[in-house]
């Protein structure tokens, strides 16, 4: 998959089959439309695009606005958009002037001028243009103008279980990892560089790794200890120019997750740790893909150190136990 960062860089071609929105999760609803973007292209010959956007649109809009939380962070979205065979991946800044385009603009200057657009497939509620005023509408208007021609994928084929990424978000937000990961088609993950903590864990012979996550509106889950996997990278990579290859960690490890503020003993600020099981080497300054596959149990303050450690007990021998039933 080729990645470019601007739609200046992108040289229009000649037979360009083309979806364009945010793909935030690339959850199984736009890996239907994605199936169907290269289903089309197949038959006529064509090269796939994506148009997306990074920033978010929404951080552009409304800047004062910090309740916009993303299921995947950009190397995140990148690497499944990659995994699901597109060829061509643009990444563009959204601004004010491209929002202010008219429907006509936007299909005249973006779909035929940047990319040489010959078939667009959308989603049944895609908008677009100045106060996402175009639709379907003035899409199917413009297609013989403009030669190409567009397909709508119906609400019934994209939403089969309601898949949306609202209802991810609530999912996770709740603890709901197991039904955030069958709409996803793929674990929830957490991606960021391994810090040095207090060291509490391995005081009391559980020393975890605590994560700093890289994008700060990436969506957290709940509060809680889950079952994790976790792949280790030596570092971050730039993932944002030319083409895509997908990093290779240099470990995989099971273990229990942790999200939480630790009240038991009195802290203040969240922390996401990880306790790798069968494993004990030094990964400070490791980039960690975690990725939770189930929710054991909410966090909660316990009367003693000595409860909390019998807890975490009971909690690595439930978890240890589901690894093994889920081979």
């Amino acid at each position: 998959m080729k990645i470019y960062r601007n739609l200046d860089d992108f040289e229009p071609l000649d037979c360009a089959v083309v979806t364009i929105g945010t793909f935030d999760g690339v959850h199984i609803g736009h890996q239907k439309i994605l199936s169907h973007l290269k289903e089309s292209a197949k038959k006529i010959n064509g090269e796939t695009v994506l148009l997306t956007f990074f920033p978010h649109p929404r951080l552009i809009i409304n800047p004062d606005d910090d309740s916009l939380r993303l299921i995947n962070d950009i190397e995140e979205k990148v690497c499944h958009l990659a995994n699901a065979g597109i060829d061509h991946l643009i990444l563009t800044p959204f601004t004010r002037d491209f929002s202010n385009q008219t429907p006509e603009e936007y299909i005249s200057n973006v779909l035929i001028g940047k990319l040489g657009t010959k078939k667009i497939v959308i989603g049944y509620d895609h908008h677009f243009g100045k106060d996402r005023k175009g639709s379907l509408v003035e899409l199917e208007h413009f297609a013989e103008i403009f030669d190409y021609t567009v397909e709508q994928i119906p609400e019934q084929d994209i939403n089969d279980v309601a898949v949306s990424s609202t209802r991810i978000r609530e999912s996770l937000i709740k603890g709901n990892i197991d039904t955030a990961n069958q709409y996803l088609g793929y674990p929830f993950e957490l991606t960021g560089t391994v810090i040095r903590g207090d060291q509490i864990g391995r005081t009391i012979g559980f020393p975890t790794a605590n994560l700093h996550v890289h994008e700060k509106h990436k969506l957290i889950p709940a509060y809680g200890i889950y079952a994790v996997e976790v792949e280790i990278f030596d570092k971050i990579e730039e993932v944002l120019t030319g083409q895509y290859t997908e990093k290779v960690p240099f470990r995989k490890a099971k273990g229990m997750g942790y999200i939480g503020t630790r009240p038991t003993v009195d802290g203040m600020t969240r922390n996401i740790e990880v306790s790798l099981f069968d494993f004990n080497e030094d990964i400070y300054g490791k980039t960690l893909k975690v990725k939770f596959l189930h929710f054991v149990r909410h966090d909660e303050r316990f009367e003693t150190i000595e409860i909390m450690k019998e807890q975490i007990q009971a909690d690595k021998k439930y978890i240890t136990a589901y690894f093994a039933d889920h081979k």
